[in-house]
């Protein structure tokens, strides 16, 4: 013990997540519920009234949901094929639904069988909504076509042809019943006005729209398709105010918060991404485990409600204000108890008796003093420690490499021992602040294990990710040096320029003063 000195475990800095005020008011929600659809989840729609239930699409049946169950309240299951694009009302006691074989559905939210049905498309319906009128219903198929019906007489008013491929997204304005919006995968999106039997306004969104979204005034439109969201000036024509490029893949659905200041847009890349209605730029960003189709707010952003690919409803709830504590507190003892005795002066009869206090090594120090360098190794890659505290992984890979024996540490494993080994590299190979450790310890694991290759696909599929990483690294690395190579010549042509004008002004001044002394 005494000639053994613990190994200094490293502070690597980790970058802070800058606070602000969308940051504790979007985070401020419990841990998501997920329930299990039959399907895909292809819509979410939330009530306008209470008790906001929501009603949820996925596969042939349309689930509605109380706000805090976890179990449907009620089911509409009366399609032949799948279903898509549950709406409600405004008033929240009809809804309305298109379906795969053409057909459209309106149903009482306290009955089960369809009031209406309303036939006339040829293809299948992805999108569907009520005018503000509350007496129309606005569909939009594969078939090219947007049709405009009567609730009251379950009849078909106008047809519109304008898009050349299929209709799949739409919304009507809330304050104008003659007005809706349609986008198409011909890359357009239209604005109809029932009084002139055509579009009023197109613009070209330049990829396959796959959700469109109204301000409440009804000035702005928004749409999403590829990995772009678009905002349009609808007042001046719809003219393009903004392009927003924060996703990596399809951009599937649209929402707005319910004060109208914050944007949410979902996507097949996983995320959401919340936008500032002013400077459209990203203030905050969900996470989620599979791709994402559906999205929806309750009233007073009190539920986020994502639909994914895989079939589950992920749902959060905000968190209710904590009640404060009505028990009397327990009294502490006074200040006066902790430094009682703090400037004691010591007398000179009085003995000082000093009990050093005994220091544990950590079970990994104990094994690198005793040279068990893989023993050592194993103790840091269990994943209590490489998940909560993969600084004190890194910290002894890099101590065994100092001391030269990490090749020794990481050789002879079998497949459970080497997959633990690579998987902590996959995991933390990327993170900027472990990279220079990592990339070393990864060149050496595979240089190692480079003939053994082909034995296991378990570990084959891991090596070949692990080279993907370990190839991307060096190209960024290589990248950011050829960055500060031409940084350090603008810096270094900066400086001459700077010092040959001081030259030149200092020439200057010395042939105005040999003049004036001639």
């Amino acid at each position: 013990m005494a000639g053994y000195k613990p190994v200094a475990i490293q502070a690597f800095p980790v970058l802070g997540e800058k606070i602000t005020q969308d940051t504790l008011y979007w985070n401020n929600y419990k841990t998501p519920v997920q329930i299990k659809e039959f399907g895909a989840v292809s819509k979410v729609d939330f009530s306008s009234q209470p008790p906001y239930n929501y009603a949820v699409t996925a596969s042939s049946r349309i689930h509605i949901y109380g706000r805090y169950s976890q179990e449907p309240v009620k089911t509409f299951s009366r399609f032949k094929d799948t279903a898509y694009c549950a709406t409600f009302r405004q008033d929240g006691r009809l809804l309305v639904a298109g379906s795969e074989d053409g057909g459209v559905q309106l149903f009482d939210i306290s009955g089960r069988a369809p009031l209406r049905q309303f036939e006339g498309h040829t293809k299948a319906v992805h999108t569907v909504d009520f005018t503000a009128d509350k007496y129309h219903v606005v569909s939009g198929a594969d078939d090219y076509t947007v049709k405009l019906w009567d609730i009251p007489n379950a009849k078909e008013i106008l047809t519109f042809k304008e898009h050349s491929d299929y209709v799949r997204c739409g919304c009507a304005s809330k304050l104008n019943p003659d007005l809706f919006v349609t986008g198409s995968y011909d890359h357009t999106v239209k604005m109809f006005d029932t009084r002139t039997n055509k579009s009023v306004i197109s613009v070209e969104h330049g990829q396959p729209v796959e959700s469109v979204l109204l301000f409440p005034s009804g000035g702005l439109l928004v749409s999403a398709g590829g990995r772009y969201v678009k905002v349009w000036d609808m007042l001046k024509g719809g003219q393009l105010l903004v392009s927003l490029k924060n996703h990596h893949k399809t951009v599937t659905c649209l929402c707005l918060s319910s004060s109208g200041q914050r944007l949410l847009s979902g996507s097949l890349d996983r995320k959401v991404k919340v936008y500032s209605t002013t400077s459209y730029k990203v203030v905050h960003s969900f996470d989620y485990a599979a791709s994402i189709l559906s999205l929806a707010l309750a009233h007073e952003d009190e539920t986020i409600v994502v639909g994914m690919t895989n079939g589950i409803l992920s749902v959060k709830h905000r968190k209710s204000e904590a009640k404060k504590d009505s028990l009397p507190r327990r009294r502490r003892p006074a200040y006066r108890t902790f430094i009682k005795g703090k400037n004691y002066m010591k007398q000179r009869d009085d003995i000082l008796i000093n009990r050093p206090s005994k220091k544990h090594l950590e079970l990994y120090d104990r094994d690198l003093k005793n040279f068990r360098i893989s023993k050592a190794l194993d103790r840091v890659l269990e994943p209590s420690c490489t998940i909560k505290t993969p600084e004190i992984t890194v910290s002894i890979i890099k101590e065994l490499n100092r001391r030269g024996v990490l090749a020794n540490a990481l050789a002879g494993r079998d497949e459970k021992e080497i997959s633990r080994v690579l998987n902590f590299l996959i995991r933390n190979l990327s993170q900027p602040r472990f990279a220079s450790v990592l990339i070393n310890a990864a060149e050496i694991v595979i240089d190692i294990y480079q003939p053994v290759i082909g034995q296991s696909p378990v570990v084959d599929k891991k090596f070949l990710l692990l080279q993907g990483l370990v190839e991307k690294e060096i190209d960024y690395q290589r990248e950011l040096l050829e960055t500060l190579g031409m940084m350090d010549m603008l810096f270094a042509t900066m400086t001459r320029k700077e010092s040959t004008s001081m030259l030149q002004h200092a020439s200057d001044g010395f042939l105005e003063n040999k003049k004036i002394d001639s």
